[in-house]
């Protein structure tokens, strides 16, 4: 074990994808979190900035400010997961984490269904990220649990090439969140501005 600015570190060789165990939550986990990253950027592309313009529309302004939220959230999980097991304590944080993820989602539905009409590919790429968030919370719901058991600390882990995708998706998320969430605000003044 090693000590750093109070946390505990262990250190162990990282695994090594096997044709014996294809389905371990050490390949699932950042393989759907791959997934995720790259079917939510095509639609947040696709759907969010060309076909729908969301960030300039003032009635959209609601549904902006959840994906900067959501964003961000996972850029915290891409960043976090690529690099490091959760151990003790600290597997709360991914916890809390995939829980406001859910809550985000929920209120996205509900919002996004009630103001605007959602393209058919929208709907198509939404089933396939709430597939994928399920099976993502499948797997990550019992690691969670058995990394809950061990003490509290960070635990060094290489994905190999999906490590490095998730590194970079969780900088397109902070980037992305960063640019939403100054839509959103420009939106806010954009809104009280037309009611006054």
């Amino acid at each position: 074990m090693l000590f750093k600015d109070g946390l505990i570190f262990t250190a162990y060789p990282p695994r090594i994808w096997s044709w014996r165990n294809p389905l371990s939550p050490e390949i699932l986990l950042p393989a759907l979190l791959v997934a995720q990253g790259m079917v939510g950027g095509i639609d947040t592309l696709v759907n969010h900035e060309i076909i729908e313009r969301l960030p300039h529309r003032v009635e959209a302004r609601d549904e902006i400010g959840l994906h900067w939220v959501r964003e961000f959230i996972y850029a915290c999980l891409f960043g976090g997961l690529a690099w490091f097991e959760f151990h003790g304590a600290t597997a709360i944080l991914i916890a809390a984490l995939l829980i406001g993820e859910i809550i985000v989602t929920s209120c996205d539905e509900y919002i996004e269904n009630k103001i605007r009409v959602l393209p058919q590919n929208e709907r198509v790429l939404h089933v396939f990220l709430t597939l994928n968030l399920g099976l993502l919370i499948a797997v990550l719901v019992p690691t969670l649990i058995g990394w809950g058991g061990l003490p509290s600390g960070l635990a060094p882990v290489e994905h190999g090439l999906l490590s490095w995708m998730l590194s970079m998706f969780a900088l397109l998320g902070v980037g992305w969140a960063v640019r939403d969430f100054i839509a959103w605000r420009k939106l806010r003044r954009l809104s009280s501005a037309a009611m006054a």
